[in-house]
């Protein structure tokens, strides 16, 4: 059960170590493109290249769906990143359960956006974990973790990179220790867990009177969707992929040179790879060539 990119390596790891995939769930294909085609997600498109039965039920809720599941006769779900909700009658029929695996280290960042709040809040390591699941939001018993440390400049898509293939690979070990009967659970402990709430169109604008190390943090946990993004002086909304930490100091928002550094509340940051609206991503070099933005410019 799974959806996007992040969910596609442990889908082929679990193809290539010969598990026996009975049947993917996964969400509905979506309008997508200028003539409005349908478009599979990227599970799908795997599964289908497999020959591997696909469905995409609006909702798993009610006795039918529950039948269904149960018709497949598979001993395990493996549900990673899938989008839907899974209620008490669906975690109950698979006999070994459903394992869930969750790009953190739980309990901190239970939710949505895990990878994107870990590195937000300036966190130096995360994780994977693979859990069995309960009714509650990432709550369930873990049986394996694998540690990563985060990148002082490391943005949210390389972190994504990079724990999708420790995913796969550790869902892959659950799922051997699984048929071997060695597969054990722990409870999460109930001190701190946190949440990590879907971002939201509305935190995205960068402001510029925080820190620069929080600036720097919001920029590359945004990276590269939704992405930061400030607005020149005329108007233009610019999003931003890449920032380093540097020295400078000035009113917050205040272009200090021409290499795109910017004053923060405290310190500052040079913007490094940028993105105007429609346009491709771009060095700050090749900004500036079409950009007017001097030195002493303040951004609002």
């Amino acid at each position: 059960m799974g959806t996007p990119d992040f969910a596609v390596p442990t889908l082929i790891e679990l193809l290539s170590r010969g598990h026996d995939i009975a049947a993917v769930y996964t969400r509905a294909p979506a309008a997508a493109g200028r003539g409005m085609g349908e478009r599979r997600s990227p599970v799908h498109e795997v599964a289908a290249r497999s020959n591997i039965p696909v469905l995409h039920p609006a909702s798993l809720k009610g006795e039918e769906a529950t039948e269904t599941l149960r018709a497949h006769n598979a001993d395990v779900a493996v549900v990673v990143a899938y989008g839907l909700i899974l209620p008490k009658a669906i975690l109950d029929a698979p006999p070994l359960g459903c394992l869930n695996l969750h790009a953190s280290l739980l309990p901190r960042w239970r939710g949505a956006a895990p990878i994107n709040r870990a590195i937000m809040a300036g966190d130096a390591e995360t994780g994977a974990m693979v859990m069995r699941m309960d009714e509650g939001l990432d709550t369930g018993p873990v049986a394996l973790a694998e540690r990563v440390q985060i990148g002082a400049d490391e943005t949210a898509g390389e972190l994504h990179d990079r724990l999708m293939r420790v995913g796969a690979d550790l869902t892959a070990r659950a799922i051997a220790a699984l048929e071997r009967g060695s597969l054990h659970f722990k409870q999460q402990p109930a001190e701190g867990a946190t949440y990590a709430k879907k971002i939201e169109k509305g935190e995205t604008k960068i402001e510029w009177s925080r820190p620069a190390r929080e600036v720097h943090n919001h920029i590359r946990g945004l990276s590269p969707f939704p992405g930061a993004w400030l607005e020149t002086t005329d108007g233009v909304r610019v999003k931003v992929l890449r920032s380093t930490l540097v020295d400078g100091k000035g009113a917050p928002g205040t272009v200090l040179d021409d290499s795109l550094t910017i004053a923060c509340g405290q310190g500052a940051v040079r913007l490094l790879d940028v993105q105007r609206a429609g346009a491709k991503a771009m060095s700050a070099t090749e900004f500036l060539r079409g950009t007017a933005l001097k030195a002493g410019t303040v951004l609002a």
